[in-house]
C-alpha cells in the first residue's frame, strides 16, 4: 500500500514534498527505499491484486465521515481550529479517488487528468492554499493512522491555515482509495465589499483619516501596474493581492503612521497572475 501527500500554496511560496510511502513499512520492516527528485517512493512487496470494480456507497461515505471526524479531533487536540466540510472540495476529492481505485494505484494525477489546484478551481473552489494527502488501507482507521505517522501527511492535516477540508473515499475489494483536499477558503466578494473591508480597517488603524468615496478612477489606479487614474495625484499609492483583507500591508501602516497623509480613497479591481488560486486586489491612494 502507497501513502502520499502534497501541499501547494503559491501565494506564499510554500511547496512540499510529495511522498509515497509504504503503510506495511509503518508497522512491519522496509525492503528497499528509493528517492527520485522530490518524490521518496518506498517500495514493499505483498502487494494484494484487487479484481472488484471501484465504488463509493455507503462505505465511502462512512469513511469518509470517519476520517473528517478524526482530522478535528486531531486538530482541536492541539489548539487548532477545526476544519469545516466543503461539498466542492469533497467532490474534487472523490474523482480523484474513484481515478486511483480504477487504476489501483496512489497518485496525485494521472496521465490526462488535471492537477490538484486545477481540480479544485474546476469543482469551484475559490482557495489561496491547497493541500492533498491520499492512501490505500483496508480501513479508515489505518488511513488516519498511516497519515499521521508520516510528517507530511501530518502537517497537512495540522496545518493551522487550512480552513475546510473534503474528504473522497473510493472502496474495491478490500481496500479503500482515500482523499483528503484541504484549503484555506476566499470568499467570494464584490469589488465594492473588498472596498468596505479595506476602509474598516483603514479606520480602525488610522482614524483620523478621511475616507473618500470609491470612485471608477481608483479601480482603475487599482488595475495599472504604476500612475494613477483620473486628475486629483495621489502622493502614496499601495497595491497589494492579500487573500485577507483584514490586516494592511506593513509599509502601508508605515505611512499612515508618519502624519502626513489625511484623506484615503480604496480601489479594488481583478488580481492578475494568480492561475488557479484566489485573491483579493487592492490599491489604496492616500493624499495629504
Amino acid at each position: 500500500m502507497i501513502r502520499s501527500s502534497f501541499l501547494f500554496d503559491p501565494i506564499l511560496l510554500v511547496w512540499g514534498v510529495a511522498v509515497r510511502m509504504s503503510w506495511s513499512f509503518v508497522l512491519k520492516s522496509m525492503r528497499e527505499l528509493m528517492v527520485v527528485g522530490v518524490v521518496l517512493v518506498w517500495f514493499h512487496s505483498g502487494w494484494a491484486i484487487q479484481s472488484a470494480a471501484p465504488a463509493t456507497g455507503e462505505a465511502g461515505a462512512a469513511a469518509a465521515k470517519e476520517l473528517f471526524q478524526a482530522a478535528n479531533a486531531e486538530r482541536v487536540q492541539r489548539g487548532l481550529r477545526p476544519v469545516v466540510w466543503n461539498d466542492a472540495l469533497a467532490h474534487a476529492a472523490e474523482e480523484h479517488a474513484q481515478q486511483m481505485a480504477e487504476r489501483q494505484e496512489i497518485s496525485h494525477q494521472f496521465v490526462g487528468e488535471a492537477e490538484l489546484s486545477e481540480r479544485a478551481r474546476q469543482a469551484g473552489v475559490r482557495f489561496s492554499v491547497v493541500a492533498e494527502n491520499v492512501a490505500e488501507a483496508p480501513t479508515a482507521a489505518e488511513v488516519q493512522a498511516a497519515w499521521m505517522h508520516s510528517p507530511k501527511h501530518r502537517a497537512n492535516l495540522l496545518d493551522s491555515r487550512v480552513t475546510a477540508i473534503g474528504i473522497g473515499v473510493v472502496r474495491r475489494g478490500g481496500e479503500l482509495y482515500a482523499v483528503d483536499d484541504f484549503d484555506r477558503s476566499v470568499q467570494t466578494l464584490t469589488s465594492a465589499e473588498e472596498e468596505a473591508a479595506v476602509v474598516q480597517v483603514l479606520k480602525n488603524d488610522a482614524p483620523s483619516i478621511t475616507i473618500l468615496p470609491t470612485t471608477q478612477e481608483a479601480r482603475r489606479t487599482c488595475a495599472m501596474q504604476t500612475g494613477y487614474a483620473g486628475k486629483r495625484q495621489p502622493w502614496f499609492v499601495m497595491r497589494y493581492t492579500a487573500t485577507d483583507l483584514g490586516r494592511l500591508p506593513e509599509m502601508l501602516q508605515q505611512k499612515l503612521a508618519t502624519g502626513k497623509y489625511h484623506q484615503a480613497q480604496v480601489g479594488a479591481c481583478t488580481p492578475e497572475n494568480i492561475q488557479n488560486f484566489s485573491a483579493y486586489s487592492i490599491a489604496v491612494m492616500l493624499y495629504p
